[in-house]
């Protein structure tokens, strides 16, 4: 087990990295980026201020703790000798990003002996920065979080996304399609580790998608379920890039089932 000492140091470096690659992608972000959004140009853009948050969070990982490894979005993947791996998303919700909408962020979490300890997802435009320590609570700032209390649902807020492939989309608006009618309502955000995160907050009952990798899943996942929420993917299957679900314990048992009915684990 990680002792609490080290769990601390890890959220330390954590949010250091978190908090400079946010200020870097914020400060950076040309203003008129989505003016030509169809074009190469801005997408090229986008793609530089990627890579260079990642190469930002891996010199904080670098010099505080170089004996870590590294897993993150834009090709690093370092082996470490330490026990500790780092899963880095430094831009999820690209496309939010190029549109200067707010709903995008960077994702860092901790892994320890392949156990998942440590969760930071700094959102820039919303002022907002939550953080999870296994064993220790879920926060946004000083504030504890917890999930919303139990509803039916067909109260239930959810949210969901969509992949950039052709034929998954069709059959994630299918999956969609079916579920809607069961609900209160979806949103479609476009930052998986934003969802989660307001799945912590209440601000969600629910979220579901298919196609997650582990830099987008990691860090949200956690803080989501030290928030009270059950997290999962198939029945008695953890949530996984084949299907990733987070919501309320009530939530929760409902959805699971129809989503595996729906088909939301395959293409």
């Amino acid at each position: 087990m990680v002792c609490e000492e080290l769990k601390a140091e890890l959220l330390d470096v954590a949010l250091e990295a978190a908090r400079l690659a946010g200020a870097l992608l914020r400060d950076g972000r040309p203003a008129d980026l989505a003016v030509a959004a169809t074009k190469s140009s801005p997408i090229d853009v986008v793609t530089e201020m990627d890579i260079a948050a990642e190469e930002l969070i891996a010199g904080v990982l670098a010099r505080r703790r170089p004996d870590d490894g590294l897993l993150g979005e834009e090709g690093a993947d370092v082996p470490g000798t330490s026990g500790v791996r780092w899963i880095v998303d430094p831009l999820d919700g690209t496309v939010n990003y190029l549109y200067g909408l707010p709903a995008w962020s960077v994702s860092i979490a901790a892994e320890h002996r392949g156990e998942t300890v440590v969760g930071v997802v700094e959102v820039p435009l919303r002022g907002e920065t939550f953080h999870a320590l296994l064993g220790g609570g879920a926060w946004r700032g000083g504030v504890r979080l917890a999930c919303r209390a139990a509803a039916p649902l067909d109260q239930a807020l959810v949210a969901t996304g969509f992949a950039y492939v052709h034929g998954r989309r069709v059959q994630q608006a299918e999956v969609a399609r079916r579920i809607v009618p069961l609900v209160r309502d979806i949103r479609r955000g476009g930052s998986a580790a934003v969802d989660l995160c307001d799945v912590a907050a209440g601000r969600l009952d629910g979220y579901w998608e298919r196609g997650l990798n582990p830099w987008d899943l990691a860090a949200g996942e956690l803080i989501a379920r030290e928030a009270g929420a059950l997290t999962g993917g198939r029945p008695g299957e953890p949530a996984s890039g084949e299907l990733a679900l987070a919501a309320t314990p009530a939530v929760f048992g409902s959805l699971q089932p129809l989503l595996d009915e729906a088909g939301a684990w395959h293409d």
